[in-house]
């Protein structure tokens, strides 16, 4: 995720410079537009998989809707691939572990139809309480069956909703408005918030089941909620309840669904979404008279496609030429303040990860990021994921980067920690970095300074200094003698070396550090001819570049 500024996101790149794009799918006018502007782009629409295989290395980003399956193959055969956009809400049809195991950022449009949904919640609940689609369907084949289609009222009914992101929260919004009782299930809202849009918790899913008059599904697809409501979950439901399903197909069991149907246990059931699309039309739910379906059209208006296509299209070219990437669904989502606030401290704590890296003993085996003062507040995610890059970087034969950086990571066993303290001491904001290894660890802290943001080195290894953290460094611990900095200085300059800066730390412990910056790299031997002449208990040249 980077951030650059309005000038930069409006600069005119000249063709053949321009991001190559592949759109695999019908996309709106306006989403078409949108990528034009930016970059080059092909319409793949209609193109067979072989197709799509073979030429998918051409490009820097593939923008699909739900259709095209972006799985391992085609992401390996994709050599060039930065970036995966769809269109839409959901990404069941991304292998997202293959993306990121690549560094592939895949983006999305999470609100494009997020209305369109809830709209289409409401409309089927309606027309389910209402017996629409039925007596529709027998009058225009020509019978009056008013007497047999009395339907209910949502007035005083409790609607449940298992999910309470926000399709679950327009919804909830709608039905109240119907004089519907609402109840909601979601573990990662609180009380609070549900509180604030007037609607009841629940803190388990069997008990919102049982208030139940109306169940509408809200909920990702994931491995625990696959199959969710099965014949137990749909036991559990008031006599005659309704189940409106217009998340995700298989979080419903459909062969239970049709069971309690038949049993009379439950009163209907309005299906927008199937665990396989198209559904197999001879399953018996097909021949229930309370039933009511419709072929995945929740988000189907001509208003959430232009949004998909925009928003889509948006964070593809923020991700390929520069912007702000707001819904990579691989990469923790960080909001403009906190982009904007954290941004300058990356290159900080990269700096600083690389130092304590090099200073620490064996290979790293824990990295622990700590924000302190004002910087505290922010997502400090970001922070720990940069850290990572600085120190992943150039240690593994594939490029590095805010994506992938935590796959390495835990495929060498490497632990990551963020953590925060509102204290800061002698500076409004710092940064602590720890890098265990596998015989020692290390702490460095530093922040940045001045109108330039320049990374600045506060503390090392116990001591405090003041040094600016340039790519070329070297740190010396010895006992606090006079004629150490001299000697050190001596060795350098008779090896043809120039010192940028210099700064040395007591520690009141008959312990001293130097740190001393280069504007180039000095050859290692000197390290030797430095060493010879005290006592010294580390002797380090360090890149930070």
């Amino acid at each position: 995720m980077t951030a650059t500024s309005p000038a930069a996101q409006t600069e005119t790149i000249p063709a053949g410079e321009r991001p190559r794009v592949l759109v695999a799918e019908e996309l709106a006018p306006a989403g078409i537009a949108a990528l034009e502007a930016r970059t080059d782009v092909t319409i793949g629409a209609g193109w067979s998989l072989d197709e799509l295989t073979s030429r998918i290395a051409e490009f820097d980003a593939i923008v699909v809707r739900s259709a095209t399956k972006v799985n391992a193959d085609l992401i390996a055969a994709g050599t060039s691939l930065r970036v995966v956009g769809r269109a839409g809400v959901g990404v069941d049809n991304v292998d997202l572990e293959a993306a990121s195991a690549r560094g592939i950022i895949v983006v999305n449009a999470p609100t494009s139809n997020v209305l369109s949904v809830a709209e289409h919640t409401l409309g089927l609940t309606l027309a389910l309480a209402r017996n629409v689609a039925r007596g529709d369907a027998t009058l225009r084949a020509g019978t009056w069956q008013r007497s047999k289609l009395g339907g209910i009222e949502l007035a005083g009914r409790t609607l449940v909703l298992l999910g309470m992101g926000r399709i679950g929260q327009l919804v909830a919004e709608r039905a109240k408005a119907f004089g519907m009782r609402v109840v909601g299930y979601d573990p990662f809202v609180s009380v609070e918030r549900m509180r604030g849009l007037g609607i009841e918790r629940a803190e388990t899913i069997d008990e919102a089941l049982g208030q139940a008059d109306v169940l509408s599904l809200h909920m990702p697809l994931t491995p625990d909620t696959r199959g969710l409501i099965g014949a137990e979950q749909l036991a559990k439901l008031p006599d005659g309840a309704l189940l409106v399903n217009t998340a995700r197909g298989p979080l419903v069991d459909l062969d239970a669904l049709d069971a309690a149907l038949v049993e009379g246990r439950i009163g209907g059931a309005a299906l927008d979404v199937f665990p396989t699309e198209p559904p197999p039309f001879d399953h018996p739910l097909f021949t229930r008279e309370n039933v009511l379906v419709t072929p995945h059209l929740a988000a189907s208006t001509e208003e959430a496609q232009d949004r998909a296509g925009e928003q889509v299209a948006e964070q593809v070219v923020a991700a390929l030429v520069g912007g702000v990437v707001t819904s990579a669904v691989n990469v923790p989502a960080i909001g403009p303040e906190d982009l904007e606030a954290l941004q300058p401290w990356v290159p900080l704590v990269a700096r600083l990860t690389r130092l304590a890296d090099q200073l620490a003993d064996g290979a790293p085996t824990r990295l622990c990021v700590q924000a302190r003062g004002e910087i505290a507040a922010y997502d400090v995610r970001m922070l720990s994921t940069g850290a990572l890059v600085g120190l992943l970087s150039g240690a593994t034969e594939d490029a590095v980067n805010v994506v992938n950086a935590p796959h390495i990571a835990e495929s060498r066993g490497l632990k990551v920690e963020a953590t925060t303290d509102d204290a800061a001491k002698t500076f409004r904001s710092l940064v602590v970095v720890n890098v265990d290894g596998d015989n020692s660890s290390a702490e460095v802290v530093g922040t940045i300074i001045g109108a330039n943001d320049r990374p600045w080195l506060t503390h090392i290894l116990g001591h405090s200094i003041d040094i600016e953290l340039v790519p070329y460094m070297a740190f010396f611990q010895y006992s606090d003698v006079p004629g150490v900095v001299g000697k050190v200085g001596s060795a350098l300059g008779a090896a043809g070396v120039n010192i940028a800066n210099m700064a040395v730390a007591r520690s009141g412990t008959d312990s001293a550090l130097m740190a001393v910056s280069f504007d180039e790299a000095p050859d290692a031997s000197v390290l030797e001819t430095i060493t010879a002449q005290g006592d010294f208990t580390l002797a380090k040249l360090v890149s930070l570049a």
